[in-house]
């Protein structure tokens, strides 16, 4: 289909001084758009940029342009993170799967979208390709939709599509999506990979986060059988399993037989691997991290990480004490989610210490940090060194638990300042 398009620089002329932008997520940030916009900058003031995790140079938030722009951040990637901490940009807690709503139900109107998109297909729709999460509720919610349109942007089935008729203005682009390499995995991140993988059950439905512990807990599931995805996101790890044959969906009963995400990101394998593919829907975030669509399916394997925990189980995962470092994201969603599905396993998985060496499992939270899953919700924890269940333990049970699995050179001083914060508690109810 024939569609008409604009210079970067016209696309963006309708962008006023107050507005509030959003930026298409991850892998599909927009950044032809991003720097047009941002030439603009002696003319716009008092912008307000809203995003989830973008990829790429987050040049909006140089201090050059902080009287044009200002970031509110639903989620605080390492691109963003030195303007958030140093008090240039915002962040608001949230969960995934409550975002859409923000802007559906106008606490957060938008007036303008920034997105990434396939070109049309004959019938005029265009793909949001390897993120819809939050920004289809974004394009349906916003005054102003401006598109780049990409032919290296892959079409995604699910309900990621958007009408030109939707799109007010478009730029053509020819841009490589932005890859992530995978990681090369640390003998720490494949010892938390095994563990998790050990109580793994056949038939599965997992969810992963990002990172180097679940590409290790995949690499470590080649011996598994009928395991399916439901999950906010994933990377090239699957492809290997899909490729194995050991996850094909089959005991899945919600959206059998089909993988189930709302963003990828990874090689240009893997946006190969989504091009085009039913095998694989691409739906919205209100959706895919529902805990009612979560709990669907049996034995729903949850693995998220965390900053630290404590003795209690209460896990920090989006600050280092006062100083935001993430965001709330989906975890909640799918420990909750793991929780109520028949025969599920929400897991927290973390290396035992930093890499400067402190230990991340601690008897106390930092001062300020903030608690996104509750010690109520929290069950499985994995270190390098073990798998503890603390669902149903007492404080002092959790405290000796948490211990067995922290590193040994800190396990003894742990243990003795849990007995002095939760002892008396312990012996008065045991």
């Amino acid at each position: 289909m024939k569609y008409c398009t604009l210079s970067a620089e016209d696309a963006v002329a309708r962008i006023k001084s107050g507005d509030r932008v959003f930026l298409h997520t991850a892998a599909a940030t927009p950044q032809r758009l991003i720097e047009a916009m941002v030439q603009r900058s002696a003319e716009l003031k008092n912008v307000e940029i809203v995003s989830l995790h973008t990829e790429g140079d987050a040049v909006y938030t140089r201090p050059e342009y902080h009287s044009s722009f200002r970031l509110n951040a639903l989620f605080v990637g390492k691109n963003v993170r030195q303007s958030v901490q140093q008090g240039y940009g915002d962040a608001i807690p949230v969960f995934l799967s409550d975002i859409p709503s923000l802007f559906q139900n106008h606490i957060l109107p938008l007036d303008v979208a920034l997105v990434h998109v396939s070109p049309p297909d004959r019938h005029g729709y265009c793909s949001l390709g390897v993120s819809v999460d939050v920004t289809l509720a974004a394009v349906h919610s916003a005054k102003l939709v401006i598109a780049q349109v990409n032919p290296n942007m892959p079409r995604t089935h699910g309900e990621g599509l958007l009408h030109t008729s939707k799109i007010h203005a478009m730029i053509d682009v020819s841009d490589a999506i932005i890859e992530t390499p995978r990681h090369v995995l640390s003998d720490i991140e494949i010892r938390i990979g095994n563990h998790i993988a050990s109580i793994v059950e056949n038939g599965a439905t997992l969810q992963l986060g990002i990172g180097a512990i679940p590409d290790a807990t995949l690499a470590a599931l080649s011996g598994h059988k009928d395991l399916g995805i439901h999950s906010e996101m994933f990377s090239d790890g699957v492809i290997d399993l899909v490729e194995k044959g050991v996850i094909n969906g089959r005991k899945k009963r919600s959206h059998k037989e089909i993988i189930v995400a709302s963003f990828i990101i990874g090689t240009r394998k893997l946006y190969d691997f989504v091009d085009d593919n039913p095998l694989v829907a691409m739906l919205p975030s209100d959706y895919v991290n529902d805990t009612r669509e979560i709990r669907r399916n049996p034995h729903v394997t949850a693995i998220n990480s965390a900053l630290e925990i404590d003795m209690t189980g209460q896990v920090c995962a989006d600050s280092i004490g006062q100083k935001y470092y993430s965001g709330v994201g989906g975890q909640m969603d799918f420990i909750r989610g793991a929780a109520l599905s028949k025969g599920g396993k929400p897991i927290i998985a973390l290396p035992s210490t930093t890499a400067k060496g402190v230990s991340r499992i601690v008897p106390q939270l930092k001062p300020g940090a903030g608690v996104v899953t509750t010690r109520a919700h929290v069950q499985y924890v994995v270190t390098e060194f073990g798998i503890v269940n603390l669902h149903g333990k007492n404080l002092r049970q959790r405290a000796e638990a948490l211990a067995s699995i922290a590193h040994p050179d800190f396990r003894e001083d742990i243990s003795r300042q849990a007995h002095e914060l939760y002892g008396s508690y312990g012996k008065r109810y045991m």
